[in-house]
């Protein structure tokens, strides 16, 4: 199984009867699940049922759904209210007209007003069952290529970070070759450390002064940390293997990566040491920015 990544994009448009339609839904990272939804007036149930549907899709992300709908426009058709009509003549035909006055003609009584009517589509969007059906129908494909668009980002995104891993597991190999690690040269540095604290003062002993030496090499040791940080890339590596939802796991080994190169940074008594240190706080922020987009 693949990472995803939580930055997407998908959209799906289509037409029903007069309308033509468009669903379109982007996301971001976000430290949940969240998900808006932006709908014409009389669909907030479709969209609600849309939002639905995404919040049992994913885990994380912060998304924005909307739907945008236009109508057709048509020519409206003209309609004979024959019950005015027929009300109309019988009304004509009982009056006696002068010879003077001429009957009335079809196109004198067509133009009284509520005989001829416009007879125009009233529907509105929220009331037409086929468009309702048609939208939640695409909801579905919508999801699908949502899903899509962040499985392709989600694993360009893993090959980003192995490669971090990769940049911190080498500089974990070269502080743990560096020669200030070497038995020979922490004893240089120690005895010019004491030759420094015995100069005029040989009241000083020299077996309490080798303890404090026993100790100040132990305090410097970073074998432990160098060890944890191995363990954390193959922990970190076990996981984009694993794919999934892997996002707060991830984050979790970032923070641990960023204590441990702390501690090496501290504890680093050579110059070149404290050089490998601080690129490898650099990757590691790197890495942890990355993790930030994984579902």
């Amino acid at each position: 199984m693949s990472i995803a990544s939580m930055t997407g994009f998908a959209r799906e448009a289509g037409s029903t009867g007069p309308y033509q339609w468009a669903w379109e839904i982007k996301t971001v990272n976000g430290r949940g699940l969240e998900v808006r939804v932006r709908a014409p007036s009389g669909l907030d149930a479709v969209g609600e049922e849309a939002r639905s549907q995404i919040l049992k899709a994913f885990t994380r992300g912060q998304g924005q759904l909307n739907l945008s709908i236009t109508k057709a426009s048509s020519t409206p058709k003209l309609r004979v209210n024959q019950d005015v009509l027929q009300s109309l003549l019988s009304v004509i035909g009982d009056l006696k007209l002068p010879e003077t006055v001429k009957p009335a003609s079809l196109d004198g009584l067509l133009s009284v007003r509520g005989v001829v009517e416009l007879d125009e589509d009233a529907t509105e969007p929220g009331q037409d069952e086929a468009l309702a059906q048609a939208l939640k129908a695409a909801i579905v494909v919508l999801i699908d290529a949502l899903k899509a668009a962040r499985l392709r980002e989600g694993k360009a995104l893993a090959s980003v970070l192995r490669q971090h891993l990769d940049l911190i597991s080498g500089l974990v190999d070269e502080a743990d070759s560096s020669p200030a690690r070497r038995p020979e040269a922490v004893r240089v540095r120690l005895e010019a450390l004491i030759d420094q604290l015995l100069e005029g003062k040989a009241a000083l002993d020299p077996a309490r002064l080798h303890q404090e030496a026993v100790l100040i090499a132990a305090r410097a040791d970073i074998r432990e940390e160098l060890d944890r940080l191995r363990a954390h890339v193959d922990a970190a590596r076990g996981l984009l293997d694993e794919g999934g939802s892997v996002g707060r796991r991830l984050d979790f080994l970032a923070q641990e990566f960023g204590r441990e190169a702390n501690t090496l940074c501290a504890k680093a008594n050579d110059v070149s040491l404290s050089r490998i240190g601080l690129e490898l706080k650099a990757v590691i922020e790197q890495f942890r920015e990355q993790v930030q987009n994984v579902e």
